[in-house]
This record gives C-alpha cells, structure tokens and sequence, in this order.
C-alpha cells in the first residue's frame, strides 16, 4: 500500500505547471450533515467555550483547542474524500417563534465546499497544515459597504464575501424589499433577485433549494503572519489582467474555497407573517440580520493529496470524490460524529440562545456593537428546553468551563460571496451606492432544474443609482436555477397512478429522526433523485424498503425503527430528478417495498394500505 501511493506521488511530481488559465473546480462532499454542534471555534477562541454555537463538519480531531496536527490524528472525516481531516464551521440558525419567543434550531439539509482553481499566473499550492482561515465579520449589524453588490476583487472596491440566497418560485412580491437601504432590512442584488444580503422577509421556497449560505474564503496565504493569525494572515487575490487573478508578491495561492449550506427554513413557512420588512430567523450569535454571516476552516489535509487534486482533477459538481487517482479512496456511508466538547443544551425549544446571546440588529437595536459573551451555564434548569426525538443534545465531554470568552473578531479583509449552483464570472456595469443605497431591480432569475449547475459568462447591466459616479468592476455572481416548487399535494401517487415504482408499491408517508428510522443505508449518493432510482438501488443492495425524502435524499433498510404514520400531506417535495414525482418532504419518507406494506419496529403486525391505494385512483 506504501508502495503504491509513493509510486502514484512520484509519478505526479512534474504535474504541476505555472500558473492557469483557466478556471478548474471540484466540489468537496460531506457524507453526513455535521461533525457536531457546539459553542466551539479553536481560531477565534482556542481553548475556550466560544460565544456561539457553530456547526462543525470535517475530522473528528476538532477539539475547543484543536491545532493542524490534532486533525491528522482523526479517526473519521465527515468528508467524502479521505485524506481530508480539516475542519469546516459556521454560526447555526435559529427560529424565533414569534408567538411565543421560543427559539428552535433550524436544521441544516446538507453542506458542500466548493474548491475553486482559478485562472492566476500563481502557483496554486495545497493548504499547510493548520493554516486557519476566517470569512465574515461576527460583529456586523450594518449592512456591506459594496450593497448587495458581490465583489470578491479588492481593487474593484469593497470585498463582500458573503451572502444569503433565497430561490423562489416567484419573486413577485421581492425577496428583499424593494427600496430597502440596508439598515431595517436586507438587500436585494441588483442583477440577481435570488440573492441578497442579509436575511430576506420571505420563506425561499425555490425547487428543493431552502434559504442557503454563502460564504466565500480568501485564497491569498502570508506565511509573514503565520498559519494562525487570522486577522492578518489571508487576502483575496487582485485582477492581474487577461481574466487572472494574482496574490501580492510573497503571499502564497491556495484553493479560493467556498461553503454553501442549505437551511431547513421551509419547515417554518406557515408560523410567520412574510413580506413585512421583518423576519424570524436569527443566527446563534444573536444577529437578526443575517449580516454576521461567517466561516472558519482549519487545513488537515494530507497535502499531496490536496495537490494532486488542484492540479489533476476538474470534477465540478460531479464532485471531488470523482477526481482520478485519489490515493487513499473515500469515506463511504461513514457517520462520523463525536460528542460536543461543551456540555450544554443547544437544540429544542430554547428560551434564551445558548450562552444568552443577546438578539442585536434592525429592530432590536445594537446594529454594529460588538458584546461579549456570557460564561456557559453551569444550570440547566434555568433553561426552558424540550428535546425533540431528532435534537442535537450534545453530550458531556471536555472543555466545560466557566470562563467568559472574549467577542468573536471575526474581521479579516473580507470579500463577499457567490452562491454557488451556477456560478459565473460576470461583467458587470453598476455603480457604487451612496450610503448603502437601495439597488435596483432588474430582470428575472434564470429557471431550470435547481439541481443543475452551470458556468457562463453572462453581461449584465444594473440600474444606476441617482447621483452616483458610474464604475466597472469585475464581480463574482452566482446564478441559482430554479424551477416551480410544488405544493403540497394529496399523496406521492402524483407520480403515477398505480402507486407502483420498480416492483416496489407506495407503503405511505413516515417520519424519520435525526438518527434515521431506515438504517440499512442512509443518504445512497444517486445523483439527482427519484422514487424509481432509490426504488432500484435499494432493491438490488436486497433491501425490503426504499424511501425518499426532503426531494433528494435515499435511504434503505427491512423495518422502520423508531418512526409513526404520517399523512400523506406531510410528504410533499418534488424529487430533484423527477418533478412529477413526491419524494418525501422536511423529516418525513416516502416509502415503497414490495407488497405495499412496512414493518415498524416494535409495532404489532405490519401496516396495510391496499385502502389507501384505492382511495388515490378514484
């Protein structure tokens, strides 16, 4: 095995070349939603309880004071690619229930990392071990200087690297109000209406793509600073000419990475008023204007794999575990979690955020303080809290403490981001708003399968603002494509009329719970899903059930563990590569076996719907 992998190494020492020129990618897959979920983040606050609650994924090494050689020493990575130990976080979303000021933890559907290659006349080198990066600023409650413009150039003006995308079937009335100026509500980009910066007042409710996150990392490294300076250690590279990006002289160019993470807001669609000015979501550091939108990333990646990879593989969204010659294959089906190194209650229904972060922004005030964090509490009774079946109740581990953890400072010079389905170098006319000025409208969001990813080159012109100085500037936009997002409807057999896919017959609608009710085989990497290919997979691997859910997800396995009897209006997302048919909906499964029945666990005989069946074709 040692043999083969410095034979493979060898053989690859002369394939790099200066320079690129053109834009390569591939993007990095998780093969569970989290690594864990805790107030957590060795960069900004190592060896402490940090202000917040992050989501974690990446290897199991994370610890509260976790450095670059704690990752190699993972036992598991929830990335697809092995050889990947780095660890990848982000602030956690919550709901603040607006009758009864509770908050619930928003769950994340899924998370990618984009890993972008771009044109340069740099040598695009590997990340050192434990270099930390961080994007976004933890403190903001004002909007960015660029609008909602996204510009990730820092010669072009200021550098937005984050945003929020929120993909409509219609975006009359807007996503973002029309003449807001940043500092009441969010705003709209100009060109794109699908993105904005800031949380938008209206529930995304685009084909399977939920309200998501963007965010952007600097790839310009400056060994001056060192590997765990975050403040000072990372710029974005500056336009070079013939559509090239370079580093300044003396910094090294590493992968321009970019997180997406999609957010389950649709399973809180009808318990808030929308199209108000106001919304309900706020992140764990008690931001309510979605402008504190932040990543971090810690390097543990073995870094000739990491090389080959940039300078080999251009996988785009088929994915980075497609790219040749991976040394040490995948992490297939692994669910690698560990317990929270902090032992306190962050899910459920909450009445404070945890570490009673005080809500900050627009109505609540405070817009562009920063506060300090309050000390973990040592007594969970003061905390009104009921844990779902499907909660994240971290478990005790290290790291308790009682030390009050300094204000998050995440400021590094920060770009702003691109969405990421369809992303596209555009060049584009607009003017820089005075004093945040509300961006025009313009035309419509591209539509198509929200599943697709595309690039393009796309000449756009936005409207420009009165009394305004016109300028040109290259910026970073990205394109989601979406298409109609079906409502609710009276059952899967929408699909088709016999409730019959593969041999397999529709056995109802279950809910699943965060540890799956069908375990046989979670979350079969099928492409864009349907019934009739989760149907096929699982039958084949010699399972008796097959069921879809949240559109594009497939699970396996002989019996349901843990789950109950939805109905049916409960399963009611188009499946991304079928729009005709329901595959599941929000943690619940549409499930099929052969003969129209489905054990459940522990329940007295099996369930039949030959009734039900008969009910749908009249």
């Amino acid at each position: 095995m040692k043999f083969a992998v410095a034979a493979a190494l060898a053989a690859l020492a002369g394939a790099a070349s200066a320079g690129k020129d053109r834009r390569t990618f591939a993007v990095l897959r998780f093969n569970n939603k989290m690594l864990t979920r805790a107030r957590a983040d060795p960069i900004v606050s190592p060896g402490k309880v940090a202000s917040h609650v992050h989501n974690v994924l990446g290897g199991s090494g994370f610890r509260l004071g976790s450095k670059g050689p704690d990752l190699t020493s993972s036992s598991c990575s929830t990335a697809m690619v092995k050889g990947d130990n780095s660890n990848y976080w982000y602030p956690s979303l919550y709901f603040k229930d607006p009758k009864t000021g509770k908050y619930e933890d928003v769950e994340v559907f899924y998370t990618n990392a984009y890993y972008f290659f771009e044109p340069t006349n740099d040598d695009i080198k590997a990340f050192p071990l434990g270099l930390s990066i961080v994007t976004g600023d933890a403190n903001a409650r004002s909007p960015p200087g660029g609008g909602g413009i996204t510009n990730l150039d820092p010669s072009k003006g200021p550098v937005n690297a984050v945003k929020w995308t929120c993909p409509r079937s219609n975006y009359n009335p807007p996503s973002w109000p029309d003449n807001s100026n940043g500092m009441t509500a969010g705003i709209g980009d100009p060109v794109n209406k699908g993105e904005g910066v800031g949380f938008p007042d209206v529930d995304c409710d685009g084909y399977a793509s939920p309200l998501r996150a963007d965010m952007h990392f600097p790839s310009c490294y400056n060994p001056k600073a060192g590997l765990t300076d975050y403040k000072n250690n990372m710029v974005f590279p500056s336009d070079a000419g013939d559509g090239k990006s370079d580093c300044p002289k003396g910094y090294i160019h590493v992968p321009h990475l970019f997180i997406e993470a999609y957010w389950n807001t649709p399973l809180f669609k009808d318990r808030w008023e929308q199209g108000t000015g106001s919304q309900p979501f706020v992140l764990s550091n008690g931001d309510a204007t979605g402008y504190s939108l932040h990543a971090d990333f810690m390097a543990g990646w073995d870094e000739k794999l990491l090389q080959h990879i940039i300078d080999t593989c251009d996988a785009g969204t088929s994915g980075m575990d497609t790219c040749p010659g991976l040394f040490y294959g995948l992490n297939e089906g692994d669910q690698c979690t560990i317990p929270s190194p902090v032992d306190e209650i962050i899910s459920g229904s909450l009445g404070s955020l945890p570490g009673n972060n005080p809500i900050t922004g627009w109505a609540y005030g405070g817009g562009g303080l920063s506060y300090p964090a309050p000390p973990p509490k040592s007594d969970k009774s003061t905390t009104s809290a009921t844990q779902p079946e499907a909660s994240n109740k971290p478990t005790k581990g290290p790291g308790k403490s009682s030390t009050k953890a300094p204000p998050e400072q995440h400021t590094t010079e920060k770009p702003t981001g691109v969405p990421t389905e369809v992303l596209v170098k555009v060049p584009t006319e607009s003017a820089k708003p005075p004093s945040y000025s509300a961006p025009v409208s313009s035309g419509p969001a591209a539509s198509g399968p929200a599943s697709s990813a595309i690039s393009s080159s796309l000449p756009t012109r936005s409207a420009k603002p009165p009394s305004c100085t016109p300028k040109i500037v290259t910026v970073w936009e990205t394109v989601t494509v979406t298409g109609e997002m079906p409502g609710p409807t009276g059952g899967p057999l929408s699909n088709n009329s016999t409730g019959s896919v593969d041999g397999f017959k529709y056995a109802g609608c279950f809910k699943d719970v965060g540890d799956r009710v069908l375990k046989g085989e979670m979350r079969a990497n099928l492409g864009a899903m349907s019934n009739e290919k989760c149907v096929s997979h699982c039958k084949s691997a010699g399972f008796a059930l097959a069921g879809t859910e949240y559109g594009g997800q497939c699970y396996c396995g002989n019996e349901l563990v843990g789950s109950q009897q939805l109905d049916d209006s409960k399963c009611d997302m188009a499946c991304e590569g079928d729009a005709s048919g329901i595959c599941g909906g929000g943690w619940s499964l549409s499930v099929y076996s052969k003969d129209g029945e489905a054990s459940l666990k522990g329940a007295k005989g099996r369930r039949h719907v030959h009734d039900h069946l008969e009910r749908h074709r009249s």
